[in-house]
């Protein structure tokens, strides 16, 4: 959905925000910025892989209310966002851009990064190669574990369909194989992001999440890390319990993962308010000393 004719619930959110722009290759990256800059530092969400800021759309509210700073960018080659420098690519080509704009933003604060699903691959692999922008990580239905033997789902291809009706059903067929068990919720507000949001993904040869890319940096990563994934979750249906395993053994500060009942991929939307539990749990966790900011 453009920012020129927002549904209603956008419309409120963009009307809080404020717009910030930081260098990419030959543009910007598009952030949005919502509650007050007090003394917490700020909660930075990353969205999933052909998404944009709107995944976050039942999740950024609640945030600021609770008086937290809450920074959300359209991540290179989605939503409004330049291309990384590259031109194309996948997570690699978004870190430098992605985590300079991140540290002119934050004045080298060390911000609490949450990051779904591709965000979430994308936040491992930056925090590896700059672990002082983050003093926490919480990862949301994050792939690249290497889990799973193959892929447990099938998405189709709706570009070179001729009608918009012809699209909307593929449209909803990704929707129900991918991001959300209730195919009642597909109606509506999904549909309406998720049709604006694939209309703008620019990063159409991503590879990254079949590999075990993020176990593999997560080895790097010595803040506390959380996870967060729906029971259903469509990346590791019948594997939760292996990809448990596998971040007890890639993350040196693992503090625990939270599955959330009668939730598919897509948890933040779906089970909104369990979800907001678990984040505002796994925020408010004590950090130990050697993740701690200095100072």
């Amino acid at each position: 959905m453009s920012e020129a004719a927002p549904d209603a619930p956008l419309a409120a959110l963009l009307a809080a925000a404020q717009r910030l722009e930081t260098p990419c290759g030959n543009g910007v990256i598009v952030w949005h910025a919502w509650g007050p800059e007090g003394d917490a530092p700020p909660v930075v969400l990353l969205h999933g892989g052909s998404g944009s800021w709107t995944h976050w759309v039942r999740t950024i509210g609640p945030l600021a209310a609770a008086g937290r700073r809450v920074l959300v960018p359209d991540l290179p080659g989605f939503g409004d966002s330049a291309l990384p420098p590259t031109g194309e690519g996948d997570a690699d080509a978004l870190i430098a851009p992605l985590s300079a704009g991140l540290a002119q933003l934050t004045g080298g604060v060390a911000c609490d990064l949450v990051g779904f699903s591709f965000g979430g691959m994308t936040a491992g692999m930056m925090l590896a190669a700059h672990p002082a922008l983050a003093r926490r990580l919480v990862l949301v239905g994050a792939p690249a574990m290497g889990v799973t033997p193959k892929r447990l789902f099938e998405l189709r291809g709706w570009r070179h369909l001729p009608t918009a009706a012809a699209q909307e059903v593929v449209h909803r067929h990704n929707l129900t194989v991918l991001m959300l068990h209730d195919a009642a919720l597909i109606d509506g507000l999904a549909l309406q992001l998720h049709v604006a949001n694939v209309m703008r993904d620019r990063m159409p040869r991503r590879r990254l999440s079949s590999t075990d890319i993020l176990a593999r940096s997560l080895r790097q990563v010595h803040c506390p890390v959380h996870a967060i994934y729906g029971a259903h979750d469509a990346l590791y249906r019948g594997w939760m319990d292996a990809l448990e395993a596998a971040f007890v053994a890639s993350a040196p500060d693992f503090r625990g993962m939270t599955r959330i009942a009668g939730a598919g991929h897509w948890v933040q939307f779906e089970a909104p308010a369990a979800f907001m539990a678990a984040l505002t749990t796994a925020l408010s966790a004590p950090l130990n000393p050697r993740s701690a900011p200095a100072g």
